[in-house]
């Protein structure tokens, strides 16, 4: 999809995802289960605590003029998805046994691994190969590093861990668990739903170089043997510093830095500089996610966070917590609601994949769609494929964006989703440009529905 201009008053997300995951969600929501309670420190904002002392040394250590990566995306690399993948599996799912060879710092199990889970990077990865289950109706968290597939169902690892997502609970003193400072990795990974959904409310996973031989709350194990103090320790949490200038990024990339100003990032592994983690989903447009490349180490800072402890063994915070957004569903209007209003030439058909097994669709430049809702953003349903062209999306009579539905794929349900507009009343119309950027003679727009609070 191509914008051809950036957001005058309010974000535009424009996601290829589920109607279900563009409902605001509690900090983390996975399938019902939270990834742990909302005052832990994973999900709490650090955009207003102190910065760390060495925070100047932490950042030249790292590297002040590196930059920073998105490890993760759509697509291959060296023959693997892009990223730390997961399954969600129900409490049906089998338990196995698992043998580790870090067995005295590693929760014995069993596990409900699937014999196909997705390991990171691909079966035949030589890389830390984490595997990640998440059981929804126990709401319970299985963690591996360098799982194996074993004959008979078993699989053997380096290390593993467990987490009751409900508890605030760390893991012993001293141990690791399938990441090098001993903290759970899913809550910390970037995942689309939650970009596409427009806002991220936890701390993110990300990796450095060199580390020191100790750790910092909420971590609990170290990695490495070097003393110095310009290192930084296992579990220590940095931010995107407050005055770093993100409207010049597209609109995904601007919804994980925005999430990076508000939750952090949380140094979990040793690795490259400031490559931060997310899971792999054909849905990322990694051009976009190339734009991290413009983000130096010098733009983030390190953060105090000792004021949020309640007990070091704990994950709990004190102080005021954010309360999470509404849970409240959206109401969905399909072409054929009262309340849609169509000027020029409209065709009605059908199609199984469409909402509500029919749509609209026009290619005149004088075709457009009008409509009016109350709150603070609705998603448009079109559709996108060979066939498809462009429309402008005006709110209160201001262009929010033009987009370009052309695709090698055809996709029914296409979300545009326009966000962060004032809490009141507003006029939308659909424009039909009669066109498209690349091939003018494929211009048709859909109308299959519209989203509204």
């Amino acid at each position: 999809m191509k914008f051809t201009s950036r957001s005058l008053f309010c974000q535009v997300v424009v996601a290829c995802v589920a109607l279900a995951s563009r409902i605001p969600l509690a900090q983390g929501d996975i399938n019902g289960c939270q990834l742990f309670p909302t005052n832990n420190i994973w999900n709490v904002p650090v955009d207003t605590l102190p910065l760390d002392s060495s925070s100047a040394a932490y950042v030249k250590t790292i590297g002040a003029g590196v930059f920073a990566h998105a490890d993760f995306g759509s697509g291959l690399w060296d023959g693997g998805p892009i990223g730390i993948p997961f399954v969600v599996v129900s409490n049906s799912q089998p338990l196995v046994n698992v043998t580790f060879d870090y067995s005295d710092e590693s929760d014995s199990g069993p596990y409900p691994i699937p014999s196909d889970a997705p390991i990171e990077g691909g079966p035949q990865s030589s890389g830390d190969r984490h595997v990640l289950v998440l059981d929804q109706d126990n709401c319970l968290l299985y963690e591996l590093y360098d799982a194996f597939p074993q004959t008979g169902g078993s699989w053997n690892a380096g290390s593993g861990a467990i987490y009751d997502l409900n508890s605030q609970a760390l893991r012993p003193a001293g141990w690791t668990s399938a990441d090098a400072a001993g903290l759970p990795i899913l809550p910390g990974l970037v995942r689309y739903d939650e970009v596409a959904a427009g806002e991220i409310r936890h701390a993110i996973r990300f990796t450095a170089p060199q580390t020191r031989n100790t750790y910092v709350w909420p971590a609990r194990h170290e990695a490495s043997s070097l003393t110095a103090t310009k290192y930084p320790p296992m579990g220590q949490r940095f931010r995107l510093k407050s005055t770093f200038d993100i409207s010049s990024f597209s609109p995904e990339v601007q919804v994980i830095l925005t999430a990076l100003k508000k939750y952090g990032m949380i140094l979990a592994d040793n690795g490259s500089s400031w490559y931060l983690s997310g899971v792999p989903d054909e849905r990322w447009n990694n051009d976009d996610l190339h734009e991290f490349s413009q983000i130096s180490g010098a733009a983030f800072e390190a953060v105090d966070v000792s004021s949020l402890m309640v007990d070091p063994n704990s994950g709990q915070t004190s102080g005021a917590v954010e309360p999470p957004p509404s849970t409240n569903s959206p109401s969905a209007r399909n072409d054929d609601d009262a309340s849609i209003q169509y000027v020029g030439k409209w065709a009605k058909k059908k199609n199984a994949t469409a909402f509500g097994g029919e749509y609209r669709v026009a290619s005149q430049k004088t075709a457009q769609v009008l409509f009016s809702f109350s709150g603070t953003g609705f998603t448009w349903l079109t559709a996108r494929g060979r066939s498809y062209g462009m429309a402008t999306v005006l709110v209160d009579g201001v262009a929010t964006t033009t987009v370009d539905l052309f695709s090698l794929t055809n996709e029914f349900q296409y979300p545009v989703a326009v966000t962060g507009l004032a809490d009141a009343s507003h006029n939308v119309q659909i424009l039909v440009l009669g066109t498209r950027d690349s091939k003018p003679h494929t211009k048709q727009v859909v109308f299959d529905g519209v989203t509204v609070p």
